[in-house]
């Protein structure tokens, strides 16, 4: 390795540290360790709705699908963790925590990395990079492993033995060598599985192997669909994601909260008011979170949401907001305040089905309309 590649990584890495990434690592371009089981991951359906993952699947063999003649992965770890805990009240909703915030991770970490991209365009006018965040075929937490950052923890997560898990994943694939970090070889989550036990929907088949299709985040927020009856129970009073696996880890207990602004929490404690996202029509909620992670599922899907945490929170100060979103244009809504209502029940529940069930067209809402049990 010449002195030159040798200055050039040093050099990289403290400007990618100059852009407020705490976690740096550099990893050859190779075919990822853990592509066959992802691979098996996807055959055994675990992925649910998540089609562009198997459309893509041949893509996450090597990076040159990504960049062309890649040689190097420089992985970085951008915390988001803001100190702040997050609470249970009546009315409201929890959010992941990554998702606090005013802004759109992927928008603040793609300027991050064009601003890294203007500046090995000169270090290394040679060079050609692609810096990518999450939406690349790329299994980034098997090459953060291999460039030292940490270890994939029972709950699939990257946890790194200093910063824990609350960080999200960037990588910057370049097509020249750079010198390589050595890899994470050692597993220290040991006969701990607090992570497992804690899921309240049973969706880790065995420690490492997470069922998409029970996790609360992947019903939050990939699901586009209506929510399976015997799971929303168990989603308890996530509105948006989840964080179970990662606050019981005591790993996180060494999270460092993050000096970023846009990640500081856009509500106290992280909650959403759940009857004010009833009044939006779909212009106030465009205004609202347009630029925030909590535009991915949409209107519909977040609503959906909402009127099942209110069932299960068995709010009645929230029925207005409920006889609305069993009123909303959206049979997604519909249906899921049918749900909501008849879990709380009473005389104002029953009457709002049972007129709504007069004018109903669409199936599945008339489904969960004449549904009177409580689950």
């Amino acid at each position: 390795m010449s002195g030159r590649n040798s200055q050039l990584t040093e050099s990289l890495k403290a400007e990618a540290r100059r852009l407020g990434f705490s976690l740096i690592g550099i990893a050859p371009a190779v075919t990822p360790l853990g592509f066959s089981h992802f691979s098996e991951w996807l055959d055994s359906g675990c992925a649910g709705e998540m089609h562009y993952l198997p459309k893509r699947r041949a893509a996450y063999e090597h990076p040159r699908h990504v960049l062309e003649n890649v040689r190097s992965l420089v992985i970085m770890g951008l915390s988001y963790d803001s100190g702040v805990e997050s609470t249970n009240q009546p009315g409201f909703g929890r959010v992941a925590r990554y998702a606090w915030g005013n802004a759109d991770y992927h928008d603040l970490i793609f300027e991050k990395l064009d601003r890294l991209a203007e500046w090995v365009a000169t270090a290394a006018p040679e060079a050609k990079s692609r810096g990518v965040v999450d939406t690349a075929p790329l299994l980034e937490r098997e090459f953060a492993q291999l460039a030292g950052l940490g270890w994939q923890g029972k709950n699939t997560m990257l946890i790194n033995p200093t910063s824990g898990s609350y960080f999200f994943l960037a990588a910057m694939l370049l097509d020249i060598v750079l010198v390589y970090d050595e890899p994470h070889t050692t597993d220290h989550c040991g006969t701990c599985t607090r992570c497992l036990e804690a899921c309240p929907t049973n969706a880790f088949i065995a420690p490492r192997i997470l069922d998409a299709r029970k996790c609360i985040s992947y019903l939050t927020i990939e699901l586009r669909s209506e929510i399976p009856t015997e799971l929303r129970p168990a989603m308890g009073n996530w509105l948006f994601g989840c964080d179970i696996c990662q606050e019981v880890c005591p790993w996180n207990r060494f999270s460092e909260p993050s000096d970023e602004p846009a990640f500081r929490p856009h509500e106290p404690d992280g909650l959403e008011n759940l009857q004010q996202l009833f009044e939006l029509d779909d212009e106030g909620f465009r205004t609202r979170f347009r630029d925030t992670p909590l535009w991915r599922p949409k209107r519909r899907g977040l609503l959906r949401n909402a009127a099942i945490v209110l069932g299960n929170q068995r709010c009645e100060a929230a029925m207005p907001a409920l006889v609305r979103g069993l009123n909303d244009v959206e049979p997604l809504v519909r249906g899921a305040s049918a749900w909501a209502l008849h879990q709380i029940s009473g005389e104002v529940a029953i009457q709002a089905l049972q007129a709504r069930e007069l004018i109903e067209v669409d199936q599945n809402v008339l489904h969960e309309l004449r549904s009177d049990r409580s689950v």
